[in-house]
């Protein structure tokens, strides 16, 4: 079993940065394929980035993309999610999770259980 927990959610202003991070524990997460997710209020939980188990690939919604960057630290167990430029619509709660697939698409068997983030205008 893999338990994920995030941390780094808050409260930011338009135009903002947050870093979140995910720390997962009991067992090494570094053959996982790693991604996060958001599900905003009164919608289904959605992907926006994932990076492959060696880090040496990304995926990105197109939501996300220049402004959101996926790392991983596999000696830390641990996964980075740097936002930047946020907007209002990228409140959400924000949800790590892990795959064994090497398909981004997943499915992924672990899941965080979420920190919100929230963007004022």
């Amino acid at each position: 079993q893999v338990q994920l927990v995030e941390s780094g959610g808050g409260l930011v202003q338009a135009g903002g940065s947050l870093r979140l991070s995910c720390a997962a524990s009991g067992r090494t997460i570094r053959t996982y394929t790693m991604a996060w997710f958001r599900q905003a209020p009164g919608k289904e939980r959605e992907f926006d980035i994932a990076i492959s188990w060696s880090g040496g690939i990304t995926y990105y919604a197109d939501s996300v993309k220049g402004r959101f960057t996926i790392s991983r630290d596999n000696a830390k167990n641990t996964v980075y999610l740097q936002m930047n430029s946020l907007k209002p619509e990228d409140t959400a709660v924000y949800y790590c999770a892990a795959s064994t697939s090497a398909r981004h698409q997943g499915p992924y068997d672990y899941w965080g259980q979420g920190t919100q983030v929230t963007v004022s205008s």
